[in-house]
């Protein structure tokens, strides 16, 4: 499946969360792609939607970057997890979503378990038609907290994702759980 045609808005200016440490799409134009893919009533109705467990089908993202649409059954979520090296981007095209994440950066290797300081966790609700992107090693969790609405996601990732690492959460305490790769997800 194609997503729309991929053509970068002007006036995004490069900050923190969109450099470019390696060529390819920064993460602000991986925002507009899934804004706009977002936005797009033929491919969001093309997801099929599950009422019990997420649903994706994989889509072309712009410069070579990886693209996927995502329904969330209410109540669902993804757990805390980050993207390795891959900076990326996520709209919300149905419904709203809820992202808690970490505004630290996290070691990317070489620990287990780490005890967070206060005042690193952030939470904002997504609605239609609004995204936000971020950079490497972005720790988060995503989720629908509706009780009864699906909501219908657009996420992009460049470089496509070399691994997703897993993580639990006890109060400050973040332990890494488990590494999956791309051959996990096919």
């Amino acid at each position: 499946m194609s997503a729309p045609s991929y053509a970068p808005a002007p006036g995004h200016a490069p900050d923190q969360a969109t450099a470019r440490p390696h060529a390819g799409p920064t993460a602000a134009e991986l925002l507009d792609f899934a804004l706009r893919t977002a936005a797009d009533p033929e491919v969001i109705a093309s997801l099929p939607l599950d009422p019990e467990g997420r649903t994706w089908v994989r889509l072309d993202g712009p410069g070579g970057s990886e693209a996927w649409l995502i329904g969330w059954p209410p109540g669902t979520g993804t757990g805390w997890h980050d993207h390795a090296e891959s900076r990326g981007a996520f709209a919300t095209a149905r419904g709203r979503l809820t992202e808690h994440s970490l505004a630290v950066r996290l070691p990317s290797e070489g620990w287990q378990s780490l005890e967070l300081a206060g005042g690193h966790d952030r939470s904002r609700s997504l609605g239609e038609g609004s995204g936000r992107a971020f950079g490497e090693y972005h720790v988060h969790e995503v989720l629908n907290e509706s009780t009864a609405e699906h909501a219908v996601s657009v996420h992009t990732y460049y470089p496509p994702l070399p691994l997703i690492r897993r993580y639990s959460r006890t109060g400050p305490v973040l332990t890494l759980e488990h590494v999956e790769r791309p051959a996990d997800w096919e």
